[in-house]
């Protein structure tokens, strides 16, 4: 406020003011009421707000060294070294961090301001205590889809100035997989299950994350033809897993393409030696030859193969009906085998028991009394003239001449 060459300033309790004169720091205030006879209007009062406790200056390095013990009694410098990292908390809850050879300043007032150093060496592993505590600044920049091989860096949002570049980098490794750090493309050590911080200070970070589990691989529509000149249509699966994650990554940079060829070479090969007939018969073989060969190779690079099948053998619509016809002509024939020798067992059966019957009127008689029971068994009701005896006799009869001779 200006009036007649006086000019007047109230900072209140919460606010300081930086006091410029032709823009050189004359004095920094603190609450109450000021008034300057300035007729040419060479005072300048810069209001600053405690509540935000770090103070933003374009010419607050300038002033700290034309007027340092005025500055350091009202004004915190925080400065890191080359090799160094500082972590700011604002009322014990962290707010800031600052990179190597950076410097921030912070109003001494009602807001409480604590210097965390840092020391940076080779190692870029954030101790995990340190982790926890700078949760609240970590903000993911991309995410992390689960697919993909390579983890993420994240942003800190209390990065000072330009320096918004990525600094930490933060990487989950899940169970059951591991992971592989690279520090400028040089692998450094594995890292174990668990939430990883790495900083990413004038150096390039990364994690390849490798699934221990086993997986799956299939091999679909494959035309190989047999050596009887059959074409084919197979499908195969493969389950492996990975055995030596730091070999693979070293020797195999797309190792699914690599093993999905593998078993393609594999399986030509292994058909390619058999008839149609020798493959339908020995498919158990086939698939061992090829676990074993596939096996072999896949060992060399880090990876296991757990298990391999044909899941399916399609035939050529004409060699499907083909291969029909001789499967139904075959069964036809062992089926009229089957019932030519069953009425052979049948008729040489017959012939011994006429035989037998011939031999032994006994025997005879027996049967003529099996025949007896299955003819009253269909009777409801039966009268009988001259008894038991004269009906036998009269069966006897209804046999022939020939029977009676026999009774004879």
């Amino acid at each position: 406020m200006n009036l007649m060459g006086y000019k007047r300033v109230v900072v209140a309790q919460h606010q300081r003011a930086l006091l410029l004169k032709h823009g050189v720091l004359e004095d920094i205030l603190g609450p109450g009421v000021y008034q300057w006879l300035d007729l040419i209007g060479a005072m300048d009062v810069q209001l600053h707000d405690l509540t935000r406790a770090e103070l933003e200056h374009p010419q607050a390095q300038v002033f700290r060294r034309a007027a340092t013990d005025l500055w350091d009694a009202q004004v915190l410098t925080v400065e890191t070294a080359a090799d160094e990292a500082a972590l700011v908390s604002l009322d014990r809850r962290p707010t800031a961090l600052i990179p190597p050879a950076e410097r921030r300043f912070y109003w001494k007032g009602p807001v409480q301001v604590d210097v965390e150093r840092i020391r940076l060496g080779d190692d870029p592993a954030v101790p995990p205590a340190l982790l926890a505590r700078m949760q609240p600044l970590l903000r993911a920049e991309r995410p992390s889809p689960r697919g993909q091989v390579l983890g993420h860096a994240l942003r800190l949002t209390g990065v000072a100035g330009a320096s918004t570049d990525d600094v930490l980098y933060v990487e989950e490794v899940p169970d059951q997989h591991l992971g592989l750090l690279f520090v400028d493309g040089r692998l450094l050590r594995t890292l174990a299950p668990g939430l990883h911080g790495l900083w990413n200070f004038a150096r390039n970070v990364q994690v390849a994350v490798m699934d221990l589990r086993v997986q799956e691989l299939a091999v679909q529509g494959q035309e190989i033809m047999t050596r009887d000149k059959v074409s084919l249509r197979l499908n195969l699966s493969a389950l492996y897993r990975i055995a030596d994650p730091v070999r693979l990554h070293a020797t195999l940079p797309k190792h699914k393409d690599y093993l999905h060829r593998t078993l393609q070479f594999a399986l030509r090969q292994a058909v390619a030696e058999r008839t149609l007939d020798a493959l339908l018969a020995e498919k158990g073989a086939l698939e061992a030859q090829m676990r074993a060969a596939v096996g072999e190779r896949i060992e060399a690079h880090g990876l296991a193969l757990d298990d391999l099948g044909l899941k399916d053998v399609i035939l050529p619509g004409d060699m499907k009906e083909i291969l029909n016809q001789v499967v139904q002509a075959e069964k036809a024939a062992q089926a009229n085998l089957i019932r030519r020798r069953e009425e052979t067992a049948a008729t040489r059966s017959l012939l011994n028991t006429a035989k037998l019957m011939d031999q032994n009127p006994v025997l005879l008689r027996l049967k003529e009394l099996e025949a007896l029971e299955r003819v009253t068994e269909r009777v409801g009701s039966l009268t009988v003239f001259g008894g038991l005896e004269q009906v036998l006799k009269d069966l006897v009869r209804l046999g022939g001449p020939a029977a009676q001779e026999r009774r004879a």
